[in-house]
């Protein structure tokens, strides 16, 4: 028996998952749902999958403007940061593909393992060297991995699979709720001993958003916040003076305009130094002023060279990818797709929105970047999995955990073909009687 969606949800209409439909709704190809998909990825979602290539591309081109002169200043040649991304975009492609092409029902049993390779990994990189203060990278020559961006998808996998499980349990305080805040709690632990506060946001974001949809009491969401924010502020705000500096400058930028609100000014100068179309492509001056251009501030050298029209057309992009996700998640044939698509939705759709809202200076200032255009090796890396994994879902495949291992790598290396000499080449057909 499957727990009811909250009934706001159901007004909203955002429950509409496909195993919650009759046999005979289900019949609906998913290909007659999705539109009409490239071969390579049959059946999936060719807007998500365009949505998210454009983002990409647009993100290369302007990681190469915005580095350009601080890489030759740094490395001596323009092109550092560029040759990165490009081996950065070619392997998350890859992942992307691989991703698409993987039953995502095999991350059920790989929920657990992951787990434990994330919170070992978050224990090990607060053993490596300092960079920024931080303790938040494995550096090996010019390769470096974040622990923290594998922390976000193990998550949200552990979630997709305990809620779907649990789900006679939701309603329950002691069996539904607190095991997943317990989890999420670890986590963010580790991850403010690095310390990184803006990915620990993500995580609670997206658990307590993933905790709503299934159904959990409103109750016990709200005693959480309830709870962890006299914490919050008292531990990680008043008795931190530079996150308390942060606060500040957000409050009254211009105030610390010289020294903790440069950030914020200068984002917001070169915001509003592109006009409605922008100074041009490579052409900004003020980004050069900008810290962390090409990562944190990405969104505000859009906004000078490309105007507020480069602004809205990414805002825009990021709009049409939430909600191509939450239809993902509404086709969904299980709840473990279900919650998987809307956690990748929410994981990559509260980032996005916390940076282009510092950027902005609606938000105080946080380390996040803008997924699939900010320069970056692992959050690169994952966010593209993590697509091909809401491709492979949007495909509309059942459970084929029936079938060996050994049957499921020979299926994914090589697919059936389709017999030409049969009729509809091979496909299966209905026949109402």
């Amino acid at each position: 028996m499957k727990a009811d969606p909250p009934s706001l949800i159901r007004r909203l209409g955002l429950w509409m998952p496909s195993w919650k439909k009759s046999l005979d709704d289900s019949s609906t190809s998913s290909m007659e749902q999705m539109g009409s998909e490239p071969s390579f990825f049959p059946k999936a979602d060719w807007v998500l999958w365009v949505v998210v290539i454009s983002l990409l591309g647009l993100g290369i081109v302007m990681t190469y403007s915005a580095s350009a002169i601080p890489s030759y200043r740094g490395y001596g040649q323009t092109t550092y940061f560029l040759s990165k991304e490009l081996v950065w975009a070619g392997l998350g492609i890859f992942a992307l593909l691989f991703g698409a092409r993987l039953d995502h029902h095999w991350l059920k049993s790989w929920a657990y393992p992951l787990l434990c390779v994330t919170i070992v990994l978050l224990i090990a990189v607060l053993f490596s060297a300092k960079i920024n203060g931080a303790h938040r990278w494995f550096r090996y020559g010019a390769l470096s991995l974040q622990p923290a961006e594998l922390a976000k998808l193990s998550l949200v996998i552990y979630l997709a699979q305990s809620l779907s499980r649990r789900e006679k349990h939701l309603h329950s305080f002691t069996e539904g709720f607190i095991p997943p805040i317990l989890i999420c709690s670890l986590l963010v632990l580790l991850l403010l001993l690095e310390p990184d506060l803006g990915t620990s946001i993500i995580l609670w974001l997206v658990t307590l958003t993933l905790l709503f949809l299934a159904g959990t009491k409103v109750v016990f969401i709200l005693t959480v916040i309830l709870t962890a924010a006299p914490i919050v502020y008292m531990k990680f705000l008043i008795n931190t003076h530079w996150r308390l500096e942060r606060i500040q400058a957000y409050l009254n930028p211009w105030l610390y305009r010289n020294t903790v609100g440069y950030q914020i000014i200068s984002s917001l100068v070169c915001i509003a130094s592109g006009g409605m179309f922008g100074v041009g492509l490579g052409q900004g001056r003020l980004k050069l002023y900008l810290p962390e251009a090409h990562t944190d501030y990405i969104f505000a050298v859009i906004g000078e060279e490309l105007g507020l029209m480069g602004i809205a057309l990414v805002i825009v992009g990021f709009a049409i990818f939430v909600v191509r996700g939450i239809r993902v998640a509404s086709l969904a044939k299980d709840s473990f797709g279900y919650y998987l698509a809307c956690g990748i939705t929410s994981m990559i759709g509260f980032q996005a929105a916390i940076n282009m809202g510092v950027a902005l200076g609606v938000l105080p200032t946080k380390g996040l970047t803008l997924p699939f255009v900010s320069f970056g090796g692992s959050s690169l890396l994952t966010n593209l999995f993590s697509v091909g994994i809401l491709l492979n879902i949007s495909r509309g495949e059942t459970d084929s955990s029936a079938s060996s291992p050994l049957q499921k790598i020979r299926h994914f290396l090589f697919p059936p073909a389709k017999n030409k000499h049969l009729p509809l080449g091979g496909k299966k057909v209905k026949i109402d009687s």
